[in-house]
């Protein structure tokens, strides 16, 4: 487990950098791959984000005082999920909402534990400790947590959910135990909830990015899906965002979209460090984070029109 860092230490860090002037001298502040990239490492430096583990919890409390700075509302929707095998995992889910009274919203998620086990580690002695969990949770996660900041300076005209969902990756896929718990509670919680637009980010900071449609998004909200990757390829991202067919990946979007909720995934499968403790941050870019966070600014700015 790497050292823990003092939370005042670690938001300081993220807090303290302010808006600058963009390169046209706009006044806007521009979504900053760099912090984006800190973030990964500030959740890293706790250590592996496993329900029922002290980085878990230390961890949960210092992304919802750092949502807490930006946002207009901040909750923590917690609970106990009792596993198959009897034992009792405390989760949490963490949704920080930007104007709460504007009906027309948009949705963005992403998973903030870590996988438990490390069974494709080449290393077998080694696979059955957590990963690091850089990509896997960190990254979508701090695009989430520069987001709020962005967002913070320059008010979007619709409503805004950022949604941090437990318990993604605790068990088995499959068997389809334990495993997105967060989003199934959320959709469980907000029956009526309603969005206009949803975006799940999941493994969205490798260096080499490349994010295809995926199956369930683009089959059911193909207008949606273009009008995302549209927004990436006018930015100048579309060799992260490659208008080709990807598979179709089980992730938190499904209990979503089963619940009537419109949310697609931007995700990135086949990377050969999934679930092993090669999972930390050499692997990913700030400039691929920041990619992600300035479409999915476009994309807030595109829908409010």
């Amino acid at each position: 487990m790497k050292s823990m860092l003092p939370l005042t230490v670690v938001l300081l860090a993220l807090a303290g950098c302010g808006g600058t002037l963009s390169d046209a001298g706009s006044t806007e502040v521009q979504f900053d791959g760099e912090r984006a990239l800190r973030a990964v490492q500030a959740q890293l430096d706790f250590g592996p984000r496993v329900p029922g583990s002290r980085g878990h919890a230390d961890c949960a409390r210092w992304m919802i005082d750092y949502l807490g700075q930006y946002a207009d509302s901040v909750a923590a929707d917690r609970w106990t999920h009792i596993t198959a095998s009897g034992d009792s995992l405390p989760l949490v889910n963490i949704t920080a909402s930007f104007n709460p009274g504007q009906r027309r919203r948009v949705l963005l998620c992403a998973h903030w534990d870590t996988r438990p086990r490390a069974e494709h580690d080449p290393d077998s002695s080694r696979r059955a400790s957590p990963i690091p969990g850089a990509n896997d949770g960190g990254s979508g996660v701090a695009v989430l947590l520069e987001l709020a900041r962005v967002l913070a300076a320059n008010r979007p005209q619709v409503g805004v959910d950022l949604v941090l969902f437990d318990g993604e990756d605790y068990g088995d896929f499959t068997a389809s135990t334990d495993v997105l718990l967060g989003s199934t509670r959320f959709a469980r919680q907000n029956s009526r909830y309603r969005p206009r637009l949803g975006i799940l980010l999941d493994m969205v900071g490798d260096s080499t990015a490349r994010f295809p449609y995926e199956g369930h998004s683009y089959s059911r909200f193909r207008a949606d899906v273009e009008l995302v990757w549209n927004t990436a390829h006018e930015l100048g991202y579309g060799r992260h965002f490659p208008r080709q067919s990807g598979g179709y990946v089980i992730d938190d979007h499904i209990p979503l979209i089963q619940a009537g909720i419109r949310c697609m995934d931007i995700i990135q499968m086949g990377l050969p460090y999934w679930h092993t403790h090669g999972d930390d941050i050499d692997k990913l870019s700030a400039a691929t984070l920041e990619a992600v966070g300035r479409t999915m600014a476009a994309v807030v700015r595109n829908i409010a029109e």
